[in-house]
């Protein structure tokens, strides 16, 4: 399949930097971004006019629970810690292989129409997962969700064959957080994670309270705990990251990890705000996620963009406190990175073709002054005309491709008025 987009912005994301031109994707790759009159010649499947609407490497979601778009506006009544014990965890006991399914495609359609091209999905029934991301052709990254309710058992045997079944499909070592999971498994994923030479990711620091208990039962931080039982000795990261200290930043920063933001979820559960732009002072590597529908309750990168920016200049009573390129970077090539998806993270010739096109005519676009800001402070779901992954064009002028939208809504209905 080669298609040619023309007559198209293109923002890159190597730079800040909206040139005009044509890119041609072939089969799962770009194998032209440029002028039109450099453009190769030669038979294409499809021409598509882009009428100078923009193409943009697509969002990156690096942190999500997808399958919780089953509690979307379930639980909201609650902080973290009763949200999780009296409403999420007795729900979640009660969930098959089938509910996954059917609520991670659910999630999936949201995240193709907001323009998300790949997410960083740590939930249960693995297996399920995988078949709605192959079906829909949604780029899905695992993240071990080990705790102390199970999962230790299948960590080393998923990581292996989630790494080989499909190239859509991909999966990191992690666990749910320090506070669920015992000192002993914690060891354990550090051997295998040794083992394999591999990255770890986790919650952590969410909330002053879950630091306050780390520091009674270990008598230091989670990110100093995790790096003492050499979670870190080959990378990874941690999510939320809202209650760090100096030293868990220089910790973050000396071994290249990556700090994945979730405002809104944070928000909500009244859990805090993340100290972004001290990350960014500090250059540590940073990404953007949802979190789950159950504690956001939107899968809207968009949103989750521009509140790590305004919520930054109320943090440090500064306005402008951070670059908003700099979060744009965050929630593309910067959630790419995280989630080993390197080939993701640019429009360049032999990159993944991940691609949004964003409606250049649509009002909150205009007046085109400043493209790369507007899309952090005006841009929303509402702006993407056209979501494609892995060269395959899944979602379009509002239709989908390789979902039946009415079918999942009704399922997903029915499914849970059982589990209600």
């Amino acid at each position: 399949m080669r298609i040619r987009l023309y007559n198209a912005r293109l923002l890159t994301m190597e730079s800040r930097e909206v040139t005009e031109g044509t890119l041609i994707v072939k089969n799962d790759l770009i194998e032209y971004i440029g002028c039109d009159a450099e453009a190769p010649a030669g038979d294409f499947d499809r021409e598509i006019d882009c009428k100078g609407n923009l193409l943009m490497p697509g969002l990156k979601d690096a942190h999500t629970h997808t399958a919780m778009t089953f509690a979307r506006s379930l639980a909201d009544q609650y902080s973290l810690d009763d949200w999780l014990h009296k409403a999420i965890f007795p729900l979640e006991a009660k969930l098959t292989a089938e509910h996954i399914y059917w609520f991670t495609k659910l999630g999936f359609a949201e995240y193709i129409r907001g323009g998300i091209t790949a997410c960083f999905d740590m939930y249960f029934q693995s297996e399920a997962v995988a078949k709605a991301a192959i079906e829909t052709g949604m780029r899905n990254v695992f993240c071990g969700s080990v705790n102390d309710y199970g999962g230790i058992d299948r960590l080393e045997e998923e990581y292996n064959h989630f790494n080989s079944i499909d190239p859509l499909v991909s999966y990191k070592l992690g666990f749910h957080a320090e506070y669920t999971t015992s000192e002993d498994i914690m060891k354990t994923i550090s051997d295998i994670a040794h083992k394999y030479k591999a990255p770890v990711y986790a919650h952590i620091s969410e909330t002053a309270s879950e630091v306050a208990g780390c520091k009674e039962r270990y008598g230091m931080t989670p990110a100093q705990l995790f790096d003492k039982l050499g979670l870190y000795d080959f990378g990874g990261g941690g999510f939320h990251c809202v209650w760090f200290d100096e030293k868990d930043m220089e910790l973050y920063k000396n071994k290249g990890l990556y700090a994945v933001f979730n405002a809104c979820s944070n928000l909500k559960l009244a859990s805090g705000i993340a100290p972004v732009s001290k990350f960014i002072e500090n250059n540590i590597n940073i990404a953007i996620g949802t979190d789950g529908a159950g504690s956001n309750n939107s899968l809207s990168m968009f949103r989750e963009m521009y509140l790590d920016t305004v919520l930054s200049n109320i943090a440090e009573e500064e306005a402008a406190a951070v670059d908003p390129f700099k979060i744009l970077k965050a929630g593309t090539s910067g959630g790419a990175y995280c989630m080993g998806l390197d080939d993701c993270d640019l429009l360049k010739a032999g990159k993944k073709a991940d691609i949004i096109m964003l409606d250049m005519r649509h009002p909150n676009m205009n007046p085109v002054n400043n493209i790369p800001a507007n899309i952090i402070y005006s841009c929303d779901v509402s702006s993407v005309l056209m979501t494609m992954i892995n060269g395959n064009i899944l979602f379009e002028n509002g239709e989908y491709t390789s979902l039946n939208i009415d079918e999942i809504n009704s399922r997903c209905a029915e499914l849970i008025k059982e589990l209600r």
